[in-house]
């Protein structure tokens, strides 16, 4: 299939700027045999006693910094963790730096450039151990606001909190996993009383999230890798969970790819620990969810691939031509859809 296959103009009105407050009073499209328009706060009533929710307990970390090249200024992006205080990372005006520069960020705080790639990478080393490293990017980082997000001097101290989710708990992140967003302590209640379970997994959002997609033909587009884990406990959790008729239900892409990741020829979980750079795409047979829920995504993306997988292409234009038509938010800070799979989308669905 072409990339262009999946664009679609958007008005930038509909770019969501902040998340809603609170944040399950966010809107729901429901996709399916047909188009149904819900709230956060009607998940409940939508899912079944037995089904169970799959969420990503990573933390964004203020991954964007700011420094120094001699007199010129460098913005970095650290990306995937090397060990050791080794990163990849994007850099802007990358191509002037050089291997061996120095850039400081402050207090004491500095990284040699180690190597560099295509599109902007570099290899950075900061010579500290990796914890000492997370210190100072707590005390000199900024949120990675996606560059959709509208912010004229850059993040400010509410998306530090804003930029997370309310299972956000292991560091590693540089975006987060968005349809996490909609979650409040009451909606876990509410689901929790009518019966549904919920298991964590994580999975590092990385630099796939931010790279366009730059070739004309889907299959040639190359995925960063991002590193995951889900324990045996958790799989046998969810396993059990579909043995017994509940449904899988992925909160969010990071969540589907993950699982998809671990799943075996016969959709069975087993534990995973790794990296992971799965590319779904129309095409795609998925082994391991039941129902999706995720916010709308941009176009020509790699996640309106995946959306478009599991739901059809043609049914996903639809919905995101009636998501537009209502207004709904688009984005990381936007709404959300509840998405049930096409005919054979799944494992065994196939005719």
């Amino acid at each position: 299939m072409k990339v262009a296959d999946f664009d679609f103009d958007l008005p930038r009105a509909l770019i969501a700027a902040r998340p809603m407050e609170p944040r399950d009073a966010a809107r729901l499209l429901v996709i399916g045999a047909g188009l149904a328009d819900r709230g956060i706060s009607d998940l409940p009533g939508l899912l079944r006693p037995g089904d169970i929710l799959v969420v990503n307990d990573t933390l964004v970390i203020p991954a964007r910094l700011h420094g120094r090249r001699g007199a010129a200024k460098v913005e970095i992006t650290l990306h995937k963790p090397l060990g050791e205080g080794r990163w990849h990372a994007f850099a802007k005006g990358a191509r002037k730096l050089r291997v061996g520069d120095s850039i400081t960020f402050g207090q004491g705080v500095a990284a040699a450039v180690e190597d560099k790639g295509e599109g902007g990478e570099v290899t950075l080393d900061f010579a500290l151990p990796q914890d000492q490293v997370l210190a100072a990017l707590e005390r000199l980082g900024r949120a990675p606001l996606p560059p959709y997000i509208p912010r004229a001097a850059g993040p400010d101290a509410r998306d530090r909190a804003d930029y997370q989710t309310i299972f956000a708990a292991k560091p590693g992140a540089i975006a987060a996993p968005t349809a996490g967003f909609h979650f409040t302590e009451p909606l876990l209640a509410a689901l929790a009383a009518r019966g549904i379970g919920r298991a964590t997994l994580t999975l590092h959002v990385g630099a796939g999230t931010f790279l366009p997609v730059k070739v004309d033909d889907v299959e040639a587009h190359p995925m960063h890798a991002e590193w995951g884990n889900l324990d045996e406990a958790t799989a046998a959790v969810i396993n059990a969970a579909r043995a017994k008729g509940g449904r899988v239900v992925a909160v969010g892409t990071t969540v589907a790819r993950l699982l998809e990741s671990a799943a075996d020829e016969a959709g069975r979980l087993k534990a995973f620990a790794g990296d992971t750079d799965i590319f779904i795409a129309p095409g795609y047979e998925f082994r391991a969810i039941d129902l999706l829920l995720t916010n709308f995504h941009l176009p020509r993306s790699t996640l309106f691939m995946l959306v478009s997988a599991w739901a059809g292409l043609k049914v996903m234009k639809a919905a995101y031509a009636h998501a537009m038509a209502e207004a709904y938010r688009f984005y990381s800070y936007g709404d959300a859809c509840l998405i049930h799979p096409a005919p054979g989308a799944r494992l065994g669905d196939r005719p």
